[in-house]
């Protein structure tokens, strides 16, 4: 296996653009481990507290399911402090394989923890009359930082995702705010109420931090949010795309109101 990814690997994943779309991402930035046969199996793991990246084929045959394993085990990531994003069959394999080793050991017993979806939006539709929301698209300026770290610790909280220091969100937010792609919806009583931003790679922007503070929810501040970034990627020369938890029913219907179709599936496992 080699430390480094090339072209080889950036081939094999166009064979799942959006699934694995985030993972394409995090090969582009410096990482804490990359392993790659540039040919059945990528593993990445970008940095502490964000979850294992593996990848391998549809269908990948037994051994090399057996390899990719190895591999996270090997490298500590079956450990039960650490969560893994990859294919249903794959999953399936390491949860059957977990489960075997922790009937004779002290290993760990995995299951998924996530579903999810991902899904592109090649035709935006705009909000019916019904669900246009009082207030307006705002763009985030670096006078914002303080709100952006307050809601990323309130969407990560909700989400279940490792949690960071506040220095470390606070970097993140300064830097997302200096790209010009994080924004804010607006109220009609001038107050910041949902969150939504969009990364680029490629031909496809990534929607995220799709986040509604709990007491302005259901007032449609995320549709209208969420259709508004959409056309600025759009317009930008972007296929806009996004995951979501597949559990979480609503926020899907209102994705799909927007013209978000789904592409692909693939989760999360981990130790609950």
């Amino acid at each position: 296996m080699d430390n480094f990814v090339d072209e080889r690997d950036l081939k094999l994943l166009e064979k799942d653009r959006y699934t694995f779309f985030v993972l394409r991402r995090i090969l582009e930035t410096e990482c804490a481990l990359i392993l790659s046969d540039h040919e059945k199996i990528i593993l990445c793991h970008s940095s502490e507290p964000h979850p294992v990246w593996i990848w391998t084929d549809d269908n990948a045959p037994e051994d090399v399911m057996a390899a990719a394993f190895k591999l996270a085990e090997d490298n500590g990531f079956l450990d039960g402090a650490h969560t893994l994003n990859m294919k249903y069959d794959l999953a399936e394999y390491f949860i059957r394989k977990s489960a075997e080793k922790a009937a004779d050991s002290t290993a760990k017993k995995l299951s998924i923890t996530v579903n999810m979806l991902a899904y592109d939006c090649p035709n935006p539709i705009p909000p019916a009359p019904s669900d246009i929301a009082d207030g307006e698209l705002y763009q985030c300026q670096k006078e914002d930082v303080d709100e952006l770290v307050k809601i990323r610790q309130q969407f990560q909280t909700q989400t279940g995702m490792a949690k960071l220091s506040i220095e470390e969100y606070r970097k993140k937010s300064e830097e997302v705010i200096k790209k010009g792609t994080m924004f804010f919806w607006k109220n009609g009583e001038g107050k910041n109420v949902a969150s939504c931003t969009f990364g680029p790679t490629g031909e496809l922007a990534s929607l995220g931090l799709v986040y509604t503070y709990p007491e302005y929810r259901r007032r449609h501040y995320a549709q209208n949010l969420v259709y508004a970034v959409t056309k600025i990627a759009e317009k930008a020369g972007y296929l806009p795309m996004l995951y979501t938890d597949a559990d979480y029913v609503a926020s899907n219907a209102c994705y799909e109101k927007i013209g978000y179709i789904m592409r692909g599936k693939l989760c999360t496992i981990g130790v609950k």
